[in-house]
């Protein structure tokens, strides 16, 4: 598999949170932004016009908290709140989650470990300190949701998620590119997770490329090994684009 090349003037760039700009950590609360990445990303932002995009499952609020005071467009919670380049928030008309909330929430009053995230459109069973008790939390959210047509059901790492159906890491990013900055451009998109693969189909689809984060199988077809490496190329594909007449390959 490929090392990502770096882009030129014409590129999007569309990035996952988690496992991606930031390390994975015991509990979502407790990510370190790397020093100089909010900087990084402005001058990312600055030179390829506003074609900047963080593509993340994580709550619009919660990413802006993390990167403040940038505020970037950004779809969250795998795209049911999608922000675009003039700031505009468009959301996912509400889902009643009273059944998935009170599910979770007594799988994890029963087991010492288990975190439940409560988004806006999703929630979340985080099973990071209790990874034994991973098929149990699957089949629990499985089995909350049965065959309603209106959820879909996530497995990522350490976490299962039941979100709005028809929403994706794709759709976020099929909606971007039909959007002023980013029509016409070439994407490229970083994710780390199983929810990240429908994000680089996408960028494919349109001519550009999926950046897989770490191991694991992938449609992908470029790899980076961890965040570091996605920061060193951030910082590189920066300096490609602050240089006078350069050729990024």
């Amino acid at each position: 598999m490929q090392m990502p090349f770096l882009p030129g003037p014409d590129a999007a760039l569309f990035l996952d949170f988690d496992g991606t700009l930031v390390g994975i950590a015991e509990t979502p609360e407790a990510v370190k932004v790397p020093e100089g990445l909010v900087p990084l990303l402005a001058q990312l932002n600055d030179a390829l016009q506003g074609a900047v995009a963080i593509v993340s499952g994580r709550p619009v609020d919660v990413l802006d908290r993390f990167l403040a005071p940038l505020r970037l467009p950004t779809a969250g919670e795998h795209g049911a709140h999608r922000r675009d380049a003039t700031g505009h928030l468009l959301e996912r008309a509400p889902t009643d989650l009273s059944e998935v909330i009170a599910a979770a929430n007594e799988l994890a009053n029963r087991h010492t470990g288990l975190l439940v995230e409560r988004k806006q459109a999703a929630v979340a069973l985080h099973y990071r300190l209790a990874p034994q008790l991973e098929q149990l939390c699957l089949d629990t959210m499985a089995e909350t949701v049965g065959d309603r047509p209106e959820f879909e059901l996530l497995h990522g790492k350490c976490v299962v998620e039941i979100k709005p159906a028809g929403t994706n890491k794709g759709t976020a990013i099929t909606a971007y590119l039909k959007e002023a900055p980013f029509t016409g451009r070439k994407p490229f998109f970083f994710g780390d997770d199983t929810t990240d693969e429908s994000g680089f189909a996408v960028a494919q689809a349109f001519g550009g490329l999926g950046i897989k984060v770490g191991p694991g199988s992938t449609r992908a077809t470029a790899r980076v090994d961890g965040p570091p490496d996605v920061y060193d190329w951030l910082q590189r594909a920066a300096a490609a684009l602050a240089a006078p007449g350069a050729a990024p390959r």
